[in-house]
């Protein structure tokens, strides 16, 4: 399960790694108005992430990491949702992954600096999509999961849950799910 935290819009991406391929289960964003109190955004966070989890049962979270830029409290309300996200995994013995977006860019794209089209571009492509992930937060997210999905925390994965001794195709699933996949991206709100 991979994450692009935020408070306002927060994106999630499930994928299932089958062999050499990755295969998108859901995708979509967790959305807050700005109406709401903080502690209102994040519970909403932590419950549509709490029912995400419950219901595609991921063997890991990935998650971007916070980038502190010029803007400081935007960072803070970011490192808020991350926590939130990484909460829930916790909660349900999910173990949890952080990424620098250089890092996924380069696992997505073959370079750290590629633009937002070049990766939502091969999202769409390594996860043979008949159409480009939107909104932009899901495609970062399906990102996310394929960064982690495709490396080192794949074998972690695999290796923490057990999978490697039961028979099939779920022995290689990096990040999610038991049969139960939604078939088109949605929004969880």
């Amino acid at each position: 399960m991979g994450i692009d935290p935020g408070a306002a819009n927060l994106g999630f991406g499930i994928v299932r790694v089958e062999g050499n391929r990755m295969v998108a289960l859901d995708g979509g964003v967790v959305e807050t108005g700005p109406e709401m109190p903080m502690e209102r955004r994040l519970e909403k966070i932590h419950a549509a992430l709490g029912e995400l989890m419950a219901w595609h049962e991921p063997r890991a979270l990935a998650i971007e990491q916070v980038y502190f830029g010029r803007n400081v409290g935007s960072a803070m309300v970011v490192g808020q949702a991350s926590g939130v996200a990484m909460l829930a995994a916790a909660q349900r013995g999910i173990a949890c992954f952080a990424y620098t977006p250089q890092a996924i860019k380069m696992a997505v794209c073959g370079s750290g600096a590629a633009g937002k089209a070049q990766v939502q571009r091969m999202v769409g492509t390594l996860l043979g999509l008949p159409e480009l992930p939107t909104p932009d937060h899901a495609a970062d997210a399906l990102a996310v999961a394929i960064c982690h999905g495709g490396g080192e925390g794949r074998r972690h994965a695999v290796a923490v849950s057990g999978a490697g001794a039961r028979a099939g195709g779920a022995a290689d699933s990096a990040s999610t799910s038991t049969g139960k996949p939604r078939l088109a991206p949605r929004v969880a709100g």
